[in-house]
């Protein structure tokens, strides 16, 4: 399999992993030492298990939130994925109090990979507008 083809179908196990937050895909997909960035640390958070504290994070204030592969573009050593983003805004998100309300936004990312075939990095594009605006706090 070439490393195309190989980094499409990382990013499909991906997807399960962060809608099921599997700790085992997690350690499996993401590098030990890959940073992650929330606005709930001020420090970056690293490794499968912090890019799932970012996952949780997103489920204090939407239970049921997913994210759906809408579109993707690969090389050799990246992916840039187009997401949907569903999910009812059911919890305390950002100190904004639960609205009931129902979002779908698009998101999108830049996942970057090692030799090895796991994450190192993941950049997002601005996708916090899209859900403050689904949720009614802008």
């Amino acid at each position: 399999m070439d490393l195309i083809a190989r980094n499409k179908e990382l990013m499909k196990k991906f997807e399960t992993m962060i809608n099921t937050a599997d700790k085992k895909l997690a350690q499996e997909l993401v590098a030990s030492d890959a940073p992650f960035y929330t606005p709930a640390s001020p420090t970056p958070l690293y490794g499968g298990e912090g890019y799932l504290s970012v996952v949780h994070w997103m489920r204090k204030g939407f239970s049921d939130v997913q994210w759906h592969i809408i579109d993707m573009i690969a090389d050799e050593d990246k992916v840039a994925v187009r997401w949907e983003l569903t999910g009812t805004h059911d919890g305390e998100f950002m100190g904004i109090k639960p609205t009931n309300k129902k979002i779908s936004v698009c998101v999108m990312n830049f996942y970057y990979f090692n030799k090895e075939g796991k994450v190192t990095n993941d950049i997002a594009a601005e996708g916090m507008i899209g859900i403050l605006r689904g949720i009614n706090a802008l």
